[in-house]
């Protein structure tokens, strides 16, 4: 039995090794594509002829199976690169490494997804060649998306607003810019200026001059060139022949640079043109296996040749197909191939080329849906995709070029932003994106300076921004045209400039008037002609009201603005009845009560042990009031005897001492400060009354008073002076005039400053500001809020509003009518405090008369009428003497001047 399995299974085995000996090749082409004298290509193809070698002669991949590459150059040619691509289909490849170019990788791409063969690129870094729509297009490098995002965060690390972009001309140079543009607006940033230039052979000095010479006549000093090698020298050279490489610029180079530092040395006038610069680099993390691989290029080049991160990324492209190539057989998979019936319409009509090779292989998806599930680290760091196709944890480092190299200064990982720290320390925490978290070394800019250059100067032939500007007629302190001049002065001109002064970048502008300073504008008009493009911005004294939020953005408000109302007053003499002006009548009453409360709860508890609350009806009585009142000037000679008596009596004359202290301050306030009244007491008696209301022409105040108040506009009045204000004022509505006015706070205290016989009545009854009006989205309205309040934390801004805004002592002293008197709102919890002492101290006393009265009670039972007269007559009735007290009595503890002192009162009280 057991001999009969073991040959089975020989049997089964034999079998199976057969199976595998037929479908699996003994030699697999992979192609080629790439530039072989680029600074990429030659490190690359070194590179690639390495990693095959080390693949053949590694026995744990593909057996008995030889991987050969067939390498053709595209010469950066899209043409090129398409006639090579079908000229490997030709020799049956399964995979083409490359392009290098993003040019020629759309091209070919479109013959990959026909013919079904994955194509792996190790330096196309187009963002747009997307996965989506060339699915056999695989990237075994980082998308320029990446790094875009990289240059965008240093740039807002450093608090540059605005750009300019160099690109070269061609899909990577315009949509690695495009990608740029993207980053930069999510943080607020854009780029001011891009422009395309040649690359190769067709690099032109001239052009490149009349670029730079044009650039430098721009507000940005912050330049990125995204470009190739050839023509990214020339900007560098020419840029420091114009003095553009000097204290004040900032310039900013893509990973172009980084590979041709890293593969040759340049010489040292190439290299002066370049001091300063901040170049990105694909990050490679150090590991043994790349410092032996360094060791073993170093020896093969004799140090001619340097390696950098794309002749990383080749190799590990190469080996990433081996081990798919691999896992393919042991899958099953068969290399076969189909002819491509689409071109038998074509045959005979090729010229060169033989199309009848063409055909597409049969298994190419499942070699590629091998080659996407790759994970192992390679030479480069992870081989891995994520479910974009993209390589997992895009890192860069970020490298300042100084002297004869570069420094590195920072990291960039797509996981923590920028960092000084390792991004292979930063995986094991945490994301934290944080701005306060983001950091890099210093950096020496061009001009041998470690101060971070400004980033922007004041253009030469920048475009001005049409600033619109009111022309009024009236309050010329915070607006006014200067005479002889296109300029402005007053407040809102002092804080707009000082605001655009504080800027990271420069802003030109000229002033646009808009009114014919007759009268003042209608400000919503003004604030629509945003809207339409006529103004790219408005300042001066505009409200910011909802129905113009909705059309523009401003900025954080610089003065704080409300509506108020201004009233003519009178003056209201003291009169002979001043005394009870103090307190209101209800205030009269509660304290006229308490006093009269505290004194019968004085009595209650006093009654039956002080002889000097007893006597007749009308002794008892005389003596309540004289006792409640006496206390009011702290005169009462009444002794209380009783514990319970003496704490109300503490209370109450706390709360005594309150109002009789609040009594005397504000009387003395009614007879010597003059008191002002207005038949007007705010607002809602103005909307009550059917009296004429004045408003500022131009005003948003007539729309609210008639949409938000409900008053007719039949009452409004249209006013367009201060010294209109005044006449209205003083004729009053039944002289054709106004019974008061309602305008914006900012304008009455200036108002006011000159008019003394007019008060504001009431509160503010609205809450808003003023501030600068800009289209929606605009980032200046953004910066300038910033700037704003940097000038309030300073103190800058209330400088500014004292220099133009001043008031005279009359508008100071008594601005505001209202009533000085004492309410009981003011004291209400003073006499809870005393009422709750009273009731407690009741409640004591009576649950003790209670007790004397259950002790007492005689064993027969007695009816309810019984009960309470007995209880009245204990409580009125006198309690024997205590010990102590017959002491006193006896003069035992009693001075004989205490009872001469005492005998003045008994007989008082027997009168």
């Amino acid at each position: 039995m057991n001999l009969f399995f073991l040959v089975l299974m020989f049997t089964y085995l034999g079998g199976v090794y057969s199976n595998s000996t037929i479908s699996i090749p003994s030699i697999v082409n992979i192609g080629a594509i790439f530039t072989f004298d680029s600074s990429i290509g030659k490190v690359a193809k070194l590179a690639m002829e390495q990693a095959v070698k080390d693949v053949n002669s590694n026995s744990s991949i593909l057996h008995s199976t030889q991987l050969v590459l067939h390498m053709k150059s595209s010469n950066c040619s899209g043409f090129d690169g398409m006639i090579q691509a079908l000229r490997f289909m030709e020799t049956d490849a399964v995979a083409i490494l490359g392009p290098q170019s993003s040019v020629v990788s759309h091209i070919v791409s479109h013959v990959a997804n026909e013919l079904r063969v994955p194509m792996l690129s190790f330096a196309a870094t187009d963002p747009t060649l997307s996965s989506l729509q060339f699915p056999f297009f695989v990237r075994t490098t980082l998308s320029d998306m990446y790094q875009m995002t990289a240059v965008a965060e240093v740039i807002d690390f450093y608090g540059w607003k605005e750009v300019i972009a160099i690109y070269v001309d061609d899909d990577y140079g315009r949509n690695g810019v495009s990608a740029l543009e993207d980053a930069l607006a999510t943080r607020r940033c854009r780029i001011s200026y891009k422009v395309g230039i040649k690359s190769g052979a067709d690099v032109d000095r001239n052009e490149i001059t009349n670029v730079l010479v044009n650039m430098a006549l721009m507000q940005s000093r912050v330049i990125v060139v995204h470009a190739h090698s050839n023509s990214g020298f020339m900007i560098f050279k020419v840029a420091h022949y114009l003095g553009m490489m000097q204290e004040g610029y900032a310039w900013i180079a893509t990973d172009w640079l980084s590979t041709v530092l890293d593969s040759v040395s340049l010489p040292s006038e190439t290299m002066d043109t370049l001091q300063g610069v901040l170049v990105l680099r694909q990050l490679t993390p150090d590991t043994d296996r790349k410092k032996a691989f360094f060791s073993r290029w170093n020896k093969l080049t004799d140090g001619s040749l340097g390696l950098h991160s794309y002749g990383l990324r080749a190799y590990d492209s190469v080996w990433l197909v081996a081990q798919a190539i691999d896992k393919f057989f042991s899958q099953g998979g068969v290399i076969s191939w189909t002819n491509y019936t689409s071109l038998n319409d074509h045959k005979g009509k090729g010229g060169g080329l033989n199309l009848d090779a063409m055909s597409i292989f049969d298994n190419g998806t499942l070699l590629l849906n091998n080659i996407l599930r790759s994970d192992f680290v390679g030479l480069s760091g992870p081989m891995k995709f994520d479910s974009d196709k993209s390589l997992v944890r895009p890192a860069y480092d970020v490298v300042n070029v100084i002297g004869n190299g570069v420094r590195r200064v920072g990291y960039w990982s797509n996981y923590s932003g920028l960092s000084v720290v390792s991004p292979e320390t930063l995986y094991a925490n945490p994301p934290n994106r944080s701005s306060a978290n983001q950091h890099l070394h210093s950096v020496i800019w061009p001009g041998e300076t470690i101060s971070k250059p400004r980033g922007w100067v004041f253009p030469s032939n920048g475009k001005q921004l049409r600033i619109g500007v009111p022309i009024r007629a009236s309050y010329r302190e915070f607006v006014s045209p200067v005479k002889g001049t296109d300029m402005f002065k007053g407040f809102c001109i002092d804080v707009f400039v000082a605001a655009v002064n504080l800027l990271p970048y420069a802003v030109p502008y000229r002033f646009v008037p808009f009114g014919d300073g007759l009268k003042n504008p209608s400000y919503t008009e003004f604030v629509n002609l945003i809207t339409t493009g006529y103004f790219d911005g408005a300042i001066g004294d505009i409200a910011i009201v909802t129905n113009r939020t909705r059309i523009v953005d401003f900025t954080q408000p610089y003065t704080a603005s409300g509506l108020v109302v201004v009233a003519p007053f009178k003056k209201i003499n003291s009169g002979g009845w001043a005394f009870l002006q103090p307190f209101t009548p209800l205030m009269w009453i509660v304290t006229a009560c308490s006093f009269f409360f505290v004194g019968i709860v004085v009595w209650i508890l006093e009654h039956r042990i002080n002889d000097e609350f007893r006597g007749s009806p009308k002794q008892q009585l005389i003596t309540i009031l004289w006792f409640s009142l006496s206390t009011l000037f702290f005169s009462h000679r009444e002794n209380t005897m009783s514990t319970l008596g003496r704490g109300v009596i503490l209370i109450w004359l706390f709360v005594v001492l309150i109002i009789n202290s609040s009594y005397t301050a504000s009387l003395t306030s009614i007879l010597t400060v003059q008191q002002l009244s207005s038949p007007i007491s705010g607002i809602d008696s103005l909307k009550a009354s059917d009296e004429p209301i004045g408003f500022q022409v131009g005003s948003f105040a007539e729309r609210y008073l008639i949409e938000d108040i409900g008053i007719s506009k039949s009452r409004l009045v249209a006013l367009g002076s201060p010294e209109a204000y005044a006449k209205a004022l003083q004729l009053g509505p039944n002289k054709g005039g106004v019974a008061a006015i309602i305008d914006e706070r900012p304008y009455v205290e200036i108002f006011l400053s000159t008019q003394c016989t007019f008060r504001i009545v009431g509160q503010e009854f609205t809450r808003s500001g003023w501030g600068f009006a800009f289209p929606r989205d605009s980032p200046l309205a953004v910066d300038l809020s910033t700037a704003i309040l940097q000038l309030s934390e300073t103190g800058d801004l209330q400088r500014i509003h004292d220099k133009w805004i001043t008031r005279s002592t009359c508008s100071l002293d008594n601005t505001e009518i209202d009533s000085d008197r004492l309410q009981l709102k003011s004291f209400w919890g003073l006499f809870i405090i005393c009422g709750i002492a009273c009731g407690i101290a009741l409640i004591i006393y009576f649950l003790q008369i209670m007790l004397v009265l259950c002790r007492s009670s005689p064993s027969e039972p007695a009816s309810n009428v019984g009960r309470i007269q007995r209880f009245l007559s204990l409580v009125d009735e006198k309690k024997g003497p205590s010990r102590s007290e017959r002491r006193k009595r006896n003069g035992d503890e009693i001075s004989p001047e205490d009872q001469l002192g005492r005998q003045p009162k008994r007989i008082q009280l027997t009168l």
